[in-house]
């Protein structure tokens, strides 16, 4: 009976400590993001191919773990298109997270985003519409 009792307590006590250790994860995930966005939309020239458009999303993919500071990335075709100065249409968009704003002004001389700029330069036209969002 002993060892039964000794048995649902243990249960019960470790079932507690992780019930605990969920709410303090949760309490630190909570509130507002201390991260940094920098999106940006761009046009794509006619001359890009799908090969063009596949090594550029493959690249960017990359960017996390190779750049300090750059923790994800999303690249794809904007839902509706965005117009801009003089009547340019915005049609594809990157957002990169970073942990702060030195790590985004790193990452632009970081020799991985040298190479990345190689690649993008083939799927866009000069010119985006560039915004950070600031913690």
């Amino acid at each position: 009976m002993r060892k039964q009792f000794a048995g649902k307590a243990a249960f019960f006590l470790g079932g507690f400590v992780f019930f605990l250790a969920g709410c303090v994860a949760g309490q630190q995930m909570a509130g507002p993001p201390k991260t940094l966005m920098h999106v940006f939309a761009y046009t794509p020239p006619d001359s890009a191919t799908p090969e063009d458009f596949a090594n550029f999303q493959k690249a960017t993919e990359e960017m996390p773990g190779k750049i300090p500071g750059l923790r994800r990335v999303w690249a794809g075709k904007l839902r509706e298109p965005v117009p801009a100065e003089n009547d340019t249409i915005r049609t594809y968009a990157v957002a990169m997270e970073f942990d702060s704003l030195d790590a985004l002004n790193a990452y632009a001389q970081n020799p991985v985003h040298v190479e990345w700029e190689r690649v993008y330069a083939r799927v866009r036209k000069q010119g985006t519409t560039t915004l950070d969002i600031m913690p």
